[in-house]
């Protein structure tokens, strides 16, 4: 497994991330075991969770992936060896969510405890919180990494001029701030104007802007739920449309050229980005796994990579 430098924080982290918002709740702890093990095995050591995952599904309240993700550590005695990555700001129940400074302590005590440590190796403000006051919010998080409950803190869902608001605060306060920024980002792109509220999708200004503050950007739904590949998933409505088609079609001539999956494309065109994208994935089963793991391996050439960025974007007609 390869190794990318999580912002400007001097750390080094898995070029791919395994999320967990099923394991422990849609997939039994079987198979949440098998896909963790199975990650590990192959050098993974980035693994991404939230307290919320996955209060939606019938028969849970939350909370479920960090208790897997805990218990499966103890009995691996691996905790050492892992980077782990957990979310505070979306409600669920028992939690008002928000990131006011009292939210923000005891959901942190509560993920502490479910995951059977002592720290959070990065601790995500899951969505951005307007009602709540920016310096309380940042005081806290570099309470608790002073503390030495929190390593390093990251955004998710923030729109970009509300992050630069959080860095002057913590630049002005002598404060610990966001490393990273963890958004929904895929290869195709919706369309103008569509949105996934309270999802925020990845702009090229944000792009520009991570590019220029030194901050690593995170993808989640970076393969939109296997739809590059499976016939049985569609792409959702915001993105159908000829910018849509016209990448694909760049996509798939790649994929050929290389003899690669659709699937390791999108995931080595991240790995190859400026800045580079630090994919979450997952996996219900070994193959699934297998073939995520294997972009990897996929190289793509210089004129690959211009051909996928330009694609039905200003650039050549491919």
């Amino acid at each position: 497994m390869r190794t990318v430098s999580l912002g400007l924080t001097g750390v080094q982290v898995s070029a791919l991330c395994l999320g967990t918002m099923h394991l422990g709740s849609r997939d039994s702890a079987d198979l949440s075991h098998r896909t963790l093990d199975q990650y590990v095995e192959a050098g993974g050591t980035f693994i991404d969770s939230a307290n919320t995952y996955s209060f939606w599904i019938p028969g849970c309240r939350g909370g479920e992936s960090e208790l897997l993700l805990g218990k499966w550590m103890r009995d691996r005695g691996n905790r050492d060896r892992l980077f782990i990555a957990t979310k505070v700001g979306f409600p669920y129940p028992g939690s008002e969510g928000g990131l006011r400074a009292d939210v923000i302590r005891s959901e942190c005590e509560k993920s502490l405890r479910r995951l059977r440590t002592d720290v959070i190796d990065l601790y995500y403000a899951h969505v951005d919180d307007r009602n709540a006051r920016i310096e309380d919010t940042m005081e806290m998080f570099d309470k608790l990494i002073k503390q030495g409950k929190v390593r390093f803190v990251g955004a998710s869902n923030f729109v970009s001029w509300r992050l630069e608001e959080a860095r002057w605060v913590c630049r002005v306060n002598g404060w610990a701030g966001y490393c990273c920024l963890q958004q929904r980002h895929s290869y195709v792109r919706p369309n103008p104007g569509r949105r996934f509220d309270p999802q925020v999708v990845v702009t090229d200004e944000m792009l520009d802007y991570c590019r220029n503050r030194g901050m690593s950007l995170v993808a989640y739904s970076a393969l939109l739920g296997g739809a590059y590949t499976r016939r049985d998933r569609v792409f959702p409505e915001q993105y159908l449309g000829p910018d849509t088609d016209g990448r694909l079609a760049v996509l798939n001539r790649v994929a050929t050229e290389l003899g690669a999956t659709a699937c390791q494309v999108v995931l080595a065109w991240m790995l190859h980005s400026q800045p580079a994208v630090i994919p979450i994935v997952a996996a219900g089963s070994v193959a699934q796994m297998t073939d995520n793991l294997g972009a990897l391996e996929v190289m793509l050439t210089p004129l690959q990579s211009e051909m996928l960025t330009s694609a039905l974007s200003g650039g050549k007609a491919w």
